[in-house]
């Protein structure tokens, strides 16, 4: 068990449980406090109250999507420097160009894998 992101809060929002709870469990085992969210909106309220350090986010959601999510983060003073990572089934250039666009920070092809969760931490999180 490697605790090296212990106190660590991520948040990973998702309108699949099995990727929240995928995603909940890897980041859990390195020692993440994890805050998960159903959508948009439902991260929104969270986001506020848990101030995580890096915030995955889905792109294909009902009501709010990943990029309109990632953009209401990105246009609040408190958490427009917190990394937004994006999260996505499709692997085009134009959704990561988009993705860049509402300034997000990575963007992840699902599924993905421990590894690349935990490089795109280490990669904005860099530890002392």
């Amino acid at each position: 068990m490697d605790n090296n992101y212990a106190g660590l809060k991520a948040m990973v929002i998702d309108d699949s449980k099995t990727i929240r709870r995928t995603a909940e469990t890897l980041l859990k085992k390195v020692g993440c406090e994890v805050i998960t969210a159903t959508d948009g909106f439902d991260a929104l309220a969270k986001i506020a109250d848990n101030r995580p350090d890096i915030i995955f986010v889905d792109i294909m959601m009902p009501r709010l999507d990943g990029y309109q999510t990632c953009a209401l983060i990105k246009h609040n003073q408190t958490f427009k420097d917190t990394p937004v990572i994006m999260l996505s089934s499709k692997d085009g250039l134009f959704d990561k160009a988009k993705g860049r666009i509402v300034g997000s920070d990575k963007y992840l092809t699902k599924p993905f894998s421990k590894d690349e969760l935990l490089g795109a931490i280490q990669e904005y999180l860099k530890k002392d």
